[in-house]
């Protein structure tokens, strides 16, 4: 069912782009639906330029013919389209879960608008039932794992396999147990004036239309 709702808020999204745009795009499996129409779109036809957010994206639109742009030949974009691992009726989102949120929020803040797609179980009252990705440089990550853990955070090194996961920047990931959040942006903040701390998977304003994908079709909502 889920993948049944994550294809509908794919194609919706990709329903709205349009012929010249620069885009920018996300990570995740919600996203990797949109790709996959976008480049049905391509293959018709027509011309658009994309910035990807992973090396994982980035290789998705290669397979599918999706034009690429280096991030510093463009000062703005025309759309972002996205995904969340969680996001509030305020729009304010948990993202990370794929690894790319230091990628994903410089892309989302050059851009004139941000679409998240999601299907309807990320969509919540209050943030914090998924952790919240932190991500942080190598050399520092103990020390940033003691100084959650002094703000009551339990902090997981993310692996992958008998390995630490590294981002595309090559940073580590500490996945943070927070519970939910009755103010996620004042959090959001302290976390990010760290030492250490590169990005912080809460995203506070980076959402200007919401697709949630259901069983009976496409939702959206605008801030």
């Amino acid at each position: 069912m889920r993948n049944r709702e994550k294809k509908v808020a794919g194609e919706a999204a990709a329903a709205l782009v349009e012929e010249g745009m620069t885009l920018g795009l996300g990570t995740g499996s919600t996203v990797a639906f949109f790709l996959d129409a976008l480049g049905e779109r391509v293959r018709g036809g027509m011309n658009v330029r994309g910035v990807p957010t992973s090396e994982q994206t980035a290789a998705v639109c290669h397979a599918r013919g999706i034009a690429l742009l280096d991030i510093h030949s463009v000062d703005r974009l025309d759309l972002t389209i996205d995904g969340a691992d969680e996001i509030d009726p305020r729009f304010r989102m948990i993202k990370g879960g794929g690894g790319a949120l230091l990628r994903e929020k410089i892309v989302a803040e050059i851009s004139e608008r941000v679409v998240i797609v999601v299907d309807s179980a990320k969509v919540v009252e209050w943030l914090g039932a998924f952790p919240v990705p932190v991500e942080v440089v190598r050399f520092g990550c103990q020390h940033v794992q003691r100084h959650l853990a002094g703000m009551g955070i339990a902090a997981k090194l993310r692996s992958n396999g008998d390995a630490p996961y590294t981002t595309d920047n090559g940073h580590y990931i500490l996945d943070c147990a927070m519970g939910l959040l009755d103010e996620p942006e004042g959090l959001a903040a302290r976390v990010k004036a760290m030492t250490g701390v590169v990005e912080c998977g809460l995203f506070m304003n980076h959402c200007h239309t919401l697709i949630i994908g259901t069983e009976t079709g496409a939702i959206v909502r605008t801030k």
